[in-house]
This record gives structure tokens, sequence and C-alpha cells, in this order.
């Protein structure tokens, strides 16, 4: 039987077998962080919300860095083509995001009223493309790498 968790690790047996390793590695991490933010919470007076915020951050910040610096998100790209065509691919999916992010934004919540609004969610809109483009853009580039030496 399998476990609830399975939901969120890959089908493939080495791609599952690093995910898991990030997600100790993770546990790890949160459990230094903790211990950290115990001892110096008896120095400030930092609230619990902060500490349970930055706690999740710390973790999913460092599985997802290590999952896009390992190199086994795109097993298949091997060719310097295949590698063109899938940074096409990025290419075109960020910007499908923004064109969704905006239709979305504009049909659910509201049309921006004012230039501060407007700023504003470019501003969000732009880091969130930026930290999307990059981070698949690296994950492409090392998983290249890593398997051209495969090669």
């Amino acid at each position: 039987m399998k476990s609830w968790i399975s939901l969120l690790i890959p089908d493939d047996e080495y791609k599952e077998r690093k995910m898991l390793y990030f997600l100790s590695e993770g546990g790890i991490v949160l459990f230094l962080f903790l211990i950290v933010m115990v001892i110096t919470g008896r120095y400030s007076d930092i609230s619990a919300e902060i500490v349970s915020l930055c706690s999740i951050a710390v973790f999913l910040i460092y599985v997802y860095g290590r999952y896009i610096i390992s190199g086994i998100e795109y097993t298949d790209i091997t060719s310097e083509k295949a590698y063109v065509k899938e940074l096409r691919s990025i290419c075109i999916k960020t910007v499908t995001f923004i064109v969704i992010f905006i239709a979305a934004y504009m049909t659910l919540i509201k049309v921006p009223d004012s230039l501060n609004e407007w700023i504003e969610i470019s501003g969000i809109l732009l880091t969130l493309c930026t930290v999307m483009f990059f981070s698949n853009f690296i994950s492409l580039k090392s998983s290249y790498k890593k398997n051209k030496e495969l090669l």
C-alpha cells in the first residue's frame, strides 16, 4: 500500500530516490532552523507567525532549489537541438503564464484603476515570471550538462 507522499514523488525510481533525499535533507535543515529560532527567540521578540512562515519558506526553498540544481528534471535532453527546443518551450510557458495571469487577475479580481495598482501587479508578475523562467532554465542547463556527462 502506497503512502500519501507517493503523490509528490515521481514514478521514475532514480528521481524518486533523489526526491526522498531532498525531502529528508529539507527536514533536517528545517529542524536546525527551528532550533536556531528557539535559541534566538529567547533573546528577541519574534512572533510565531513569522517563525512559521519562515520555516515553510526554508523547507520549500531548500527542496525546490536542490531539485532545480540536481539536473534530474529533463532526462531526455541530450542534444543541442533538444536543448534549444526545450528552451523555446520554457519561454512559451513563461509568456503563456503572463497572459493567463493577467486575464485571470482582470476577470476574477479587478482591472487595475490607477498607475500604482498597475505597478504593483506588474512587479508581482515580473517577480513570478523571473523565478519561473530562471528556475526552469537552471534546471534545463543542469540536466543538459549532466546528461552530456553521462553519454
